[in-house]
């Protein structure tokens, strides 16, 4: 056996455990019992010590400095494999471990804070988790590097805080623009007001998960507090959640994940459990579930679609017509919830996370005074008062499983969404026709083929490049929105 092929046998095992990983904190969030939390913590705290172990096996790197990859196939495992090794040799099994083990026993602790308007009750646990994170985020960015930039490198390869720092900076004035228009026209949008029984929001939804290309052969729909999608390959389960008065939570929550199970469905079965055979980057991985739910599901010829589906689920609902129901579900407004938030200010609440979040990595926000600084933030953002945790500092899962660096990839995956989103109209000039009849297999197909299928084959930004034919910016998701919401609201 070569040492290329001695290298990816042990790594297709490697693989595997991650997924049995994966697939215990998908338990933990969708069916675990409640009392089973200390004991989930040193189960995942054991199976984390087995992974380090093989992640820093000092095999790999001589089988690293031996293999000959012959192809881009091969090059592109050895890349993932080299970047895997080069980090995880620079963080302490220890270290590794006991973040596990903290943050399994966190998710518990967040939901019932959450519940309770406890923030009292989350603070000594986040506490430990950042001082965690920034053990984690020292030992990788070395001595005189940045510990934040460090933790990014998990989530979106090859980009640094400054860089986001610089687009951010290159949206937010159009997007603030846009919304104080927006506003200030006082244009009246409907808003649902009805009772909309569970049993058809999850009947309705798990359609539209189909519709949008979802094989539930290979996957499964629950519910949770918090939406997610988890596993790659053969096995990638979505969750999502009700609200009796907003069935738009669960129906774009749903269309949201699914373009995340998708991607991972869609990639090349030779690369599975392989470092190739899972999504390019959060922010790539963003980029599919941003632009199934917005540019594909909320636009107006879709929204025709699901008007005629919702009435048919739930009878007469309070909405006139097809195009009342396009506003509807592009209401912009005042809001708290990222994850409910229209187009035209999702990326602000973004931002906040962002600043948050690099202060507690550097050490210049005490987590103690998290909840003031995210709400004097929120009201000098967004125009109104956070009323309760909520609302603010307690709203996001993200934390209490200590994803720092994670949050601005949402905003990545915009941008790269609108790039796509060009791309795709330029591929499809018949578009609007098959998404009125909610038929999706020509954006999802074109998706699939451009992207999707490639896994984790080129670097983050080269798969977008390639997929749209230009280096992804800013301006086509800047053009998107201003050619939309300016229409919607006259502006």
């Amino acid at each position: 056996m070569s040492a290329f092929d001695a290298l990816m046998a042990f790594q297709r095992e490697t693989e595997a455990l991650g997924q049995i990983a994966g697939r215990l904190s998908w338990d933990q969030e969708a069916a675990m019992p409640k009392g089973a939390a200390p004991q989930r913590g040193e189960e995942m705290a054991a199976i984390e010590a087995v992974l380090h172990a093989r992640r820093t096996d000092p095999r790999i790197g001589d089988w690293l400095a031996e293999a000959r990859p012959e192809g881009p196939v091969a090059a592109a495992q050895i890349r993932e494999i080299q970047r895997s090794y080069a980090r995880n040799t620079k963080v302490p099994a220890r270290l590794a471990a006991e973040i596990a083990r903290e943050t399994s026993l966190a998710h518990g602790v967040w939901a019932e804070a959450r519940a309770a308007e406890d923030w009292a009750a989350f603070e000594p646990v986040l506490a430990r988790i950042v001082a965690l994170r920034r053990e984690e985020g020292a030992a990788l960015a070395g001595a005189g590097g940045d510990a934040y930039d460090a933790l990014i490198e998990d989530y979106e390869p090859g980009t640094s805080a400054a860089e986001i720092a610089a687009l951010f900076d290159e949206l937010r004035p159009g997007l603030v623009s846009l919304r104080e228009r927006i506003l200030g026209a006082e244009v009246a949008v409907p808003v649902l007001d009805h009772g909309f029984d569970e049993a058809g929001q999850l009947r309705l939804s798990a359609e539209l998960a189909e519709v949008f290309g979802y094989d539930l052969a290979h996957g499964r729909i629950d519910k949770a507090v918090h939406p997610f999608s988890s596993g790659s390959g053969l096995d990638v389960r979505i969750t999502t959640r009700t609200d009796p008065r907003d069935p738009f939570n669960c129906i774009y929550s749903t269309i949201h994940e699914v373009g995340h199970a998708t991607y991972e469905q869609a990639v090349e079965r030779d690369f599975l459990l392989t470092p190739i055979g899972r999504g390019a980057s959060m922010g790539v991985h963003e980029s599919q579930s941003r632009i199934y739910e917005n540019q594909l599901g909320r636009s107006e010829a879709f929204t025709g679609f699901l008007f005629n589906r919702m009435t048919a689920v739930f009878g007469e609902f309070g909405i006139a017509d097809a195009r009342e129901f396009y506003r509807a579900a592009n209401r912009v407004h005042r809001g708290y919830i990222r994850t409910e938030a229209d187009e035209v200010q999702y990326n602000l609440h973004i931002m906040l996370r962002f600043d948050l979040e690099r202060a507690l990595i550097a050490g210049d926000l005490a987590v103690a005074d998290l909840p003031g600084a995210w709400n004097e933030r929120f009201a000098r953002d967004f125009g109104v008062p956070v009323e309760r945790p909520s609302q603010g500092v307690l709203q996001d899962v993200h934390w209490s499983a200590g994803l720092f660096g994670y949050f601005p990839t949402y905003t990545l995956g915009n941008v790269y969404a609108g790039c796509l989103h060009e791309a795709l109209r330029a591929a499809l000039p018949d578009l609007d026709a098959q998404l009125a009849e909610g038929h999706l297999a020509g954006a999802t197909g074109w998706l699939r083929d451009a992207l999707q299928r490639h896994g984790g084959l080129y670097l983050p930004r080269e798969v977008i490049t390639r997929a749209c034919g230009r280096e992804p910016g800013a301006g086509p998701l800047l053009a998107y929105l201003e050619a939309k919401f300016g229409a919607l609201y006259g502006v």
